[in-house]
């Protein structure tokens, strides 16, 4: 992968996190999080870009995955799991990931 690539997903991580950072109880689909999430910050993404920053989130466990009533994957913060802010400062902090 790219270091143009990189640097955008680690951006698209950074934006979603904030996202639910300022929206806790908010729960989208992929193309709801493109759609809605992303443009809320002004930033448009490939949503091939977003759905890998989404599956990395989720492998972190700041993100859980669960299967919506039309079988498509709705996207929340995992209340239970690592700190989102913690990530999101490292996130901001850092120049590769």
């Amino acid at each position: 992968m790219r270091l143009d690539q990189n640097k955008e997903k680690r951006e698209v991580c950074q934006y979603i996190l904030a996202y639910l950072l300022e929206n806790p109880g908010a729960g989208d689909t992929l193309d709801g999080i493109v759609e809605w999430w992303l443009l809320d910050q002004r930033i448009r993404f490939e949503t091939r870009t977003v759905s890998e920053a989404i599956a990395k989130l989720v492998a972190e466990g700041l993100v859980v995955e669960q299967k919506g009533p039309d079988s498509r994957m709705i996207y929340r913060a995992n209340q239970t799991g690592a700190s989102i802010q913690d990530r999101l400062n490292r996130l901001r902090g850092s120049q590769a990931d």
